[in-house]
């Protein structure tokens, strides 16, 4: 089961040792695909020595790019093309936070446009710039599997001061499922995952005690993340297109939280 052996995954948003894109990239090669990572800045070089060191050289690749820039993502696109031939399998990943970038959390009636712009563009933009030239090449293999990292927030919940954030993770899905009905026909499926409180090296002292909260007790981990998109990208999920698999430990089932006398 879930074996990926001889297909090529891209996975961005994967600088982060403690991330879930780079967890995701490391669960994708020990099931045997090929793997392109990519992230901002120079510290995917980093991690690409850290993934060749156990998987071999020639089976991982990584590319720095700001994935609002056209031409920077075609130059993505372009690089795996050259170093592997094809795409299967596209993990858009990044978003959230941006290395380098200070726009922190507002409330919506304190946003500027600078700060709307700027949180749309790394959660949303980016999604549809990888998307929009990785597809071309995934629909080429009439198995194709395009993964969006998006949220519990936005799709099912909201967060106070978190009004972008959730705008652009509900837009994702929205994309998801209009993308998966256009290529359907293509033999590409398209689905989202929607992490709840994950445990990243990102992560608040708040958001983490938050997961503790939950109907399991503790926040998630990056890898139970990329397990759920090792399951989307293989043959075993060949009949699920167009969904939101929610991986919250029980989260949002719950409208009392533990500690709270239930009536």
């Amino acid at each position: 089961m879930f074996d990926l052996k001889n297909k090529v995954a891209v996975i961005t948003g994967s600088g982060s040792v403690s991330g879930i894109g780079f967890a995701t990239a490391k669960l994708l090669a020990k099931a045997g695909a090929n793997i392109m990572v990519s992230s901002t800045t120079d510290r995917i070089l980093e991690r690409v020595q850290e993934l060749r060191e156990i998987f071999g050289k020639d089976r991982v690749e990584g590319f720095p790019a700001d994935l609002t820039d056209e031409e920077q993502v075609k130059k993505l696109v372009n690089t795996t093309l050259r170093r592997f031939s094809k795409v299967d399998i596209l993990v858009n990943n990044a978003g959230m936070v941006q290395v380098g970038c200070d726009q922190p959390s507002r409330k919506f009636d304190e946003l500027t446009l600078e700060s709307w712009n700027y949180g749309i563009d790394i959660n949303l933009k980016s999604v549809f710039l990888v998307t929009r030239y990785m597809l071309p090449e995934i629909k080429k293999q009439k198995t194709g599997r395009i993964i969006n990292v998006s949220s519990v927030t936005g799709t099912l919940v909201g967060i106070n001061g978190s009004t972008v954030y959730s705008a652009a993770k509900a837009a994702m899905l929205g994309l998801t499922r209009s993308l998966a009905i256009e290529e359907g026909p293509n033999g590409v499926t398209v689905n989202c995952i929607g992490p709840g409180w994950i445990k990243t090296g990102s992560s608040s002292d708040n958001e983490v005690t938050a997961g503790t909260f939950t109907p399991v007790g503790r926040p998630g981990t990056p890898e139970e993340i990329g397990n759920t998109a090792l399951f989307l990208a293989s043959n075993e999920a060949s009949y699920i297109t167009g969904q939101l698999i929610v991986v919250d430990g029980g989260n949002t089932i719950q409208e009392y939280k533990v500690g709270l006398d239930n009536p």
